[in-house]
């Protein structure tokens, strides 16, 4: 890796500063849930005391989870705290949704051990969140799968369609299963769940998940496990009801993936919704003097989750080490960071 101080002359040279406002690192909340595993703690080096570690939340402003900022002038606050003094951060488009508090971000960015089953579930859309759980968002997410055990898949719909009698009863007597669609998952997959969509994370599957900022889960079926306590964990299935679609849903496919290039790096869109919009970006300046230079626009923050690799961010005379598993953020109208090393991320803007 070339050296700190000759990086930071180029970009004086090579980066017109677009903005002041400087990139900072995030450290997530964590959740113990009965099906998580050690691979957050073993492969990406979380440091959260818990046991299991099954979720991190790593760029979150719920209430429910929010991220705490790791690095700059502001380490130490909540990532919430921070957006509600400066709201400018967010950008321009984020400030329109009427459905957002001072400080909220619109998305939630998540990482996923399951060692074992996820519950068989569904989420409400924004329309039937507002009216029915207090104005919260909906929950529209994607999937990109960072690894998974053979034989491991996820549940994807119906395999047929359904109506409520028959799905009501089929959850009563414990049969619902022969009705899910079963898909195999490899690395590198790609799966988008809109609102109202039957889910389920399989057991082996270590997935980033992307969705709207909220925790609104209807839990439909759970393989009648037990939790900790020894009892059953809690049904919602008057509201899955509510909010289920009850069509057969087509084989999920992978999109069409072309890569772009640009200088140190290629990128390439996985998920483009009303919502949010996720790349990937494969940083490699490894072994050349070339540096990959991103910043954030006024319109929106972005977040950059690194999934793989490691190197440098360079801005202004500053230099921020990351590592796999870290989650960069970037305000809105962000100064130009340049990135050295080789590394994958996820991009996620709104």
């Amino acid at each position: 890796m070339i050296l700190m101080k000759e990086i930071s002359g180029q970009m004086g040279v090579r980066g017109k500063r677009v903005g002041e406002r400087k990139p900072f690192l995030l450290s997530p909340s964590g959740k113990d849930y009965i099906w998580g595993g050690r691979r957050l703690k073993d492969d990406f080096s979380k440091e959260i005391p818990m046991e299991p570690l099954a979720e991190t939340w790593e760029c979150s402003t719920h209430a429910d989870g929010p991220s705490i900022v790791a690095s700059g002038e502001h380490k130490g606050r909540t990532l919430t705290a921070l957006l509600r003094e400066h709201p400018e951060y967010l950008g321009t488009h984020p400030l329109g949704n009427p459905d957002l508090k001072p400080g909220e971000l619109p998305v939630l960015i998540k990482m996923i051990d399951a060692r074992e089953n996820l519950s068989v579930q569904v989420h409400p859309d924004d329309d039937y969140a507002r009216e029915h759980e207090n104005g919260s968002l909906g929950k529209t997410e994607m999937w990109y799968v960072l690894d998974a055990k053979p034989g491991a898949q996820l549940v994807y719909g119906f395999c047929y369609d359904m109506t409520k009698e028959r799905l009501k009863e089929s959850l009563e007597n414990g049969t619902v299963e022969k009705y899910l669609q079963r898909v195999d998952i490899r690395p590198d997959d790609v799966f988008y769940i809109e609102a109202g969509t039957v889910h389920a994370i399989g057991g082996g599957a270590l997935v980033a998940e992307i969705q709207e900022s909220s925790n609104l889960t209807y839990r439909m079926y759970d393989y009648d496990r037990l939790d900790r306590e020894g009892k059953k964990r809690p049904l919602h299935l008057d509201k899955a009801l509510d909010v289920v679609n009850l069509k057969a849903a087509g084989e999920p496919r992978q999109p069409m993936r072309v890569l772009r290039y640009f200088p140190g790096r290629a990128s390439e869109f996985l998920c483009r919704c009303k919502y949010f919009q996720v790349e990937r970006m494969l940083v490699n300046t490894e072994r050349c003097r070339e540096f990959s230079q991103v910043h954030a626009d006024s319109y929106s923050f972005q977040a950059l989750l690194c999934v793989n690799g490691c190197g440098v961010l360079f801005f202004g005379e500053e230099a921020l080490p990351f590592y796999r598993g870290d989650c960069v953020f970037l305000p809105a109208d962000s100064m130009p960071v340049n990135i050295h090393g080789k590394a994958q991320f996820l991009r996620v803007i709104t």
